[in-house]
């Protein structure tokens, strides 16, 4: 389980509640990341966060991201675009011969459209995650005022 350390700027509701963080390395593959909200120098940066610890507007908090969604979500994004893409060209090389094609180009073809094919469904898949509560940061503590 990851952690950071926030501010917290709005409360949402009596569940959520806005953070301003530095953005870390973790913020690259998080699937919640298209919720957040970069500020003027691009380091710190806004996220919504499920308040379970109570915090109020000013108090300095803990995060918390579980990991094993975060693998999840860095799979999905990294390594599945590649083997679809694999998955692809060898289709293409093995119909190529069918259609009297050059099975060098209907082998690209076909990786680039699985390929396109993959990001739009990644794309879909990671904006219906990000809405799953194991997917969202999570405020365990209060730690001070700012």
């Amino acid at each position: 389980m990851a952690t950071e350390e926030a501010i917290v700027t709005k409360i949402e509701s009596t569940t959520t509640a806005w953070v301003k963080t530095t953005k870390s390395g973790a913020c690259k593959s998080c699937s919640a990341r298209n919720s957040c909200h970069s500020h003027e120098d691009g380091k710190e940066m806004e996220v919504e966060a499920i308040n379970h610890a109570g915090a109020q507007v000013g108090q300095k908090v803990v995060l918390s991201f579980d990991t094993s969604p975060l693998l999840k979500a860095t799979f999905l994004l990294y390594v599945f675009p590649i083997i679809t893409m694999i998955i692809g060209a060898f289709v293409g090389q093995k119909l190529a011969p069918n259609f009297s094609f050059n099975p060098s180009i209907i082998s690209a073809i076909f990786g680039f459209l699985f390929f396109g094919l993959t990001f739009l469904f990644v794309r879909s898949k990671g904006n219906k995650l990000a809405q799953r509560e194991e997917y969202r940061p999570k405020i365990i503590r209060v730690i001070g005022q700012s």
